[in-house]
């Protein structure tokens, strides 16, 4: 006598596949895409994991900065020269840490150019840190002379300066000088599309 479990299995094998009846076959198509919220995650995530980099390679920076800072103004130099020495000298240091840590996975096609578009943006970056401690020293200093004393310069020039400086810096050296080589979060499946790659066909198929 046969085992009840395999009538039972045959008779499902022969409904499913008989003659004129639309039968299933295994999904063999690939995996969808992710949709929206899932590249959204990984753009988030890809996102956090530079602004880390940036962040610790900017501290890093940023306490090059005020050392020289410091030590040029005791030296007797002039309070924007000295901060024009100490950001080029910090910005050295960002430059090779971007390249080779925080961006290395990258587009890097030349080293003189990133280097050029990086001190330009820098500059650009620098007149924001210059100009918040100007308009301190400067211009807050003749309403009252606490504004021009040492401790006032490092607010205006290393916190809010810099602050203000950093958000441009690592806007445009995303956009400019490590740009992306290809877009972000592009689903393979989209790709194939794009290169001519014919679709999966339909799970279901007529067996008639």
């Amino acid at each position: 006598m046969r085992d009840p479990a395999v009538k039972t299995r045959q008779r499902k094998q022969r409904s499913v596949t008989a003659p004129g009846t639309l039968g299933t076959v295994p999904d063999t198509s690939p995996p969808q895409p992710p949709g929206l919220r899932s590249r959204l995650r990984l753009r988030y995530q890809a996102l956090i994991r530079e602004l880390g980099k940036f962040g610790t390679v900017g501290g890093i920076s940023f306490a090059i900065d005020v050392v020289i800072f410091n030590v040029l103004l005791q030296a007797g130099f002039e309070t924007l020269i000295a901060k024009t020495i100490s950001t080029v000298i910090a910005t050295t240091f960002a430059f090779a840490g971007n390249r080779f840590w925080t961006w290395r996975d990258r587009a890097h096609t030349n080293m003189a150019r990133q280097y050029t578009v990086f001190f330009v943006l820098n500059a650009i970056g620098l007149g924001i840190g210059l100009a918040c401690l100007a308009i301190s020293h400067y211009g807050l200093g003749q309403l009252s002379p606490v504004f021009q004393t040492q401790l006032a310069d490092n607010i205006s020039g290393q916190l809010v300066g810099t602050a203000a400086g950093s958000l441009f810096r690592f806007w445009s050296y995303r956009r400019f000088v490590f740009p992306a080589a290809t877009p972000p979060g592009t689903p393979p499946r989209q790709e194939s599309r794009a290169a001519g790659t014919t679709p999966p066909p339909s799970p279901v198929r007529d067996t008639a």
